[in-house]
């Protein structure tokens, strides 16, 4: 049988002093992340706090054609929903699972209590937030001034670390809408990639062949999303039994 789903899996749970941990397990719902779920829409007040394990979120701003480009994504590094503590309630962006996975989730009013106490929680989750933030900042610079052949592999690598393993299900379409260029655009880039060794491509599967020709490949944007990641937030510590 498959075991349980371990919130420790998402580094900021498994950050959490052990006070803190053990007032927050018995609120934790675990839930399942297919791909495409809406978590939730531009301008919807949110209920729900999501930390994922094995599904990756990116979040998206959505024009009033439909036109839409990611501005950040989330997998088991983050949380999804920071507009719930950080006061605004709703967000003018949407979330949406890239790839499909699991995660947990907490209750509004259970998030925004436990931020209120001002205590290691909350600096915990402002840390994580100064790092989605320099995420984002770093996409709009990154879709503004480089390559579609640097954008799609720091696209890449930034998903890689949010899984386990080297493989990625995603179609050309769907990372065309991410990165908010045509498809056909995508599929001359990933051309480009694998006709270097550095993926393969098929039927909505990508392989990565050579993570560090990717690095090599990719603008600076990764490495300073990277390196502030690695900075603000603390490394996870060995799981321990609950």
């Amino acid at each position: 049988m498959a075991s349980a789903p371990d919130p420790r899996s998402n580094g900021l749970l498994a950050a959490l002093p052990d006070a803190e941990w053990q007032r927050w397990l018995p609120h934790l719902e675990s839930v399942d992340m297919p791909l495409g779920q809406v978590l939730y829409e531009s301008g919807r007040t949110l209920s729900h706090l999501y930390f994922p394990t094995t599904a990756i979120v990116s979040l998206l701003y959505v024009l009033e054609n439909g036109a839409s480009a990611e501005i950040a994504v989330v997998g088991n590094e983050g949380i999804v929903g920071i507009s719930l503590f950080m006061g605004g309630g709703s967000t003018p962006s949407r979330a949406v699972v890239q790839s499909a996975g699991q995660g947990f989730r907490l209750g509004a009013r259970w998030v925004t209590d436990e931020f209120n106490r001002a205590g290691p929680v909350m600096h915990l989750l402002l840390r994580y937030t100064q790092a989605l933030i320099t995420q984002m900042a770093q996409t709009a610079v990154c879709n503004r001034h480089h390559s579609l052949d640097q954008q799609l592999c720091r696209w890449l690598l930034l998903s890689l670390d949010r899984l386990q393993g080297d493989d990625l299900v995603m179609t050309q379409e769907l990372i065309a809408n991410m990165l908010g260029v045509r498809r056909e655009g995508v599929t001359e880039a990933a051309l480009k990639l694998q006709k270097a060794g550095l993926i393969s491509y098929a039927r909505g599967h990508i392989s990565v062949r050579d993570r560090p020709g990717l690095e090599t490949r990719t603008c600076e944007c990764y490495a300073v999303v990277k390196k502030e990641y690695e900075r603000l937030l603390p490394s996870r510590p060995a799981i321990q039994n609950p």
